[in-house]
């Protein structure tokens, strides 16, 4: 225990690089997210069909493939296209970037989804009253839609952070000095990876419960009046 204490800084900034990757990454899905379910509920065929390219795409294959794929093989695909082009040099994605794009763009189409899903709970005749009392399309969806697509989004959209947030770890193969890349290899140097892995852990469950409690709290606020089962 006492490697801990005498890594605390290190640890703290791993600590720092997680927190830092899951909130840029959770605002990078939530964009995705909407303009992804603005996709899928549109009329529009194009949009349809790339939106629905894009969810069916992404949640089937797996997150570390993908993020390989898009941090080696789209570093290499820039890299081609500048040198043909001979519009840009030489182009090295840094691992922080990789691991935020990479994991928003995979959550957005779970995100898309989520949010696809709570508009369509809601009833159709509330927009149409918006309508009948004179509301623009931005009153509508501030005033109508989007209270209430959040009271059913988030039960799901819970679910969807707390694994993003376990997802970070895996920005540890790109070599990004999270938590889980500090950890383990503070602890494979003094052999004591349960040691500093179960630190990890640690934080990880704290990070769980102060996520739940918080989106708890919000949940309350959004169903204020509504009536449970």
């Amino acid at each position: 225990m006492e490697h801990i204490w005498e890594f605390r800084v290190l640890l703290l900034q791993g600590i720092g690089w997680t927190v830092l990757v899951s909130i840029c990454s959770l605002i990078i899905s939530v964009i995705f997210g909407l303009f992804g379910a603005w996709g899928k509920l549109g009329k529009h065929p194009l949009a349809n069909k790339v939106t629905n390219g894009y969810t069916t795409i992404v949640r089937g294959i797996p997150d570390l493939v993908l993020m390989l794929l898009l941090f080696y093989g789209g570093q290499q695909l820039l890299n081609d296209i500048g040198k043909q082009t001979g519009l840009w040099k030489y182009v090295e994605i840094n691992q922080f970037a990789a691991a935020v794009m990479t994991i928003g763009f995979i959550f957005g189409a779970y995100m898309t989804e989520t949010f696809r899903g709570a508009i369509l709970a809601i009833p159709h005749g509330q927009i149409e009253a918006g309508i009948a009392c004179g509301m623009s399309k931005g009153q509508i969806f501030r005033r109508i839609i989007w209270p209430q697509m959040v009271r059913y989004a988030l039960p799901s959209f819970t679910n969807n952070w707390l694994v993003l947030m376990k997802t970070t770890a895996l920005a540890s193969v790109l070599g990004l000095q999270e938590l889980t890349y500090v950890a383990r290899s503070v602890g494979a140097k003094y052999r004591e990876q349960f040691t500093f892995l179960f630190f990890a852990l640690i934080v990880y469950l704290i990070f769980t419960a102060i996520s739940e409690y918080g989106l708890r709290r919000l949940d309350k606020k959004y169903n204020v009046g509504v009536r449970r089962a």
